[in-house]
Formats: structure tokens, C-alpha cells, sequence
């Protein structure tokens, strides 16, 4: 059984995101999506709104799963028996940093394999901090990320009086 691992910080998960899921999903049989808990980041949602926003954006695929994880990505990826670590590439510059962590998880763990997605054109533009800014602006994000994302975004982002 081949098991892949699609790990970010989803803050929040976008349509890009969710572009990646669906594409590397069907080409493993496992496909888990895993949030990131990075101590140096200051996300706008915590771990278990993320974990639960990609779940409800993943219903619809059987061979999802998703989970959170702190600490070194290649010692999650064989804690969950992943043999390879799927990274979705926007640009060139994603490209650069992407490679040189390719490169530094093969020194740790040789039989974990990363493999790059192209984003469709479409969401190449798409960023989760992008996102937030435009909501945070009051702009609409409908489009940009699944639909239950919207309403956690405008809960979140909404002016307070």
C-alpha cells in the first residue's frame, strides 16, 4: 500500500490546497494531510479548528485522512508509514525552499521520498496569508477556499464593537 503525506500549516486551507489533496489522493492509497504545529508561527486558528476545517473539506475523499503532528517531518512520515511527502509548488521560489528540504529530509530518512505538484494556474497565485489579508480587509475569499472556511474566516475576522 502506497501512503503519501501532504503536510502545511493550512492557516487556513485554501482551494490550492484542496487542489493538491484531491490530485495526490488519487494517486496513493493513503493520503494523509497533516497540520503542522509550528511554535514560531502565529496562526489566526488553532491546531484543532484547522484539523477540522480539512476534514470537512475532505469528506468527500475516503482515502483522506487528517492529523496534526509537531517536530521533524520525516520522523512523522514514518511514524505514519508514509513512503513519500507530497509538496504542492506555486512558483519557482517555492521550488528553491522545497528542494533544499527534500534534500535535508532524505539525509534523515532515505526511504522517504518527496514529490512535487504543480498547482493548477488557476490557484497559482493563492496563498493562506493572502487569504487572511483579504478577509482581514473585508474582502471575499468565496472561491478561494471551501466554503466552510468563509464563514470561520468572517467569524474570526469580524469587526468587534
Amino acid at each position: 500500500m502506497r501512503r503519501a503525506l501532504y503536510p502545511g500549516s493550512f492557516d487556513p486551507v485554501t482551494m490550492g490546497h484542496m487542489d493538491i489533496i484531491r490530485r495526490g489522493s488519487s494517486m496513493f492509497d493513503k493520503f494523509v494531510v497533516a497540520v503542522l504545529l509550528n511554535p514560531s508561527k502565529d496562526p489566526l486558528f488553532s491546531i484543532e479548528e484547522r484539523v477540522c476545517m480539512l476534514k470537512e473539506a475532505c469528506v468527500d475523499l475516503p482515502n483522506v485522512s487528517v492529523d496534526c503532528f509537531r517536530g521533524l517531518l520525516v520522523s512523522y512520515a514514518e511514524q505514519v508509514g508514509a513512503s513519500v511527502i507530497v509538496k504542492g509548488l506555486r512558483a519557482v521560489s517555492d521550488f528553491d525552499y522545497e528542494l533544499q528540504q527534500a534534500h535535508f529530509n532524505r539525509q534523515f530518512a532515505p526511504n522517504v521520498d518527496t514529490v512535487f505538484l504543480a498547482t493548477d494556474a488557476q490557484n497559482s497565485f493563492l496563498s493562506s496569508s493572502l487569504v487572511r489579508e483579504v478577509a482581514r480587509l473585508g474582502g471575499s475569499v468565496e472561491g478561494l477556499v471551501p466554503a466552510g472556511v468563509v464563514q470561520r474566516l468572517q467569524g474570526k475576522l469580524a469587526p468587534r464593537e
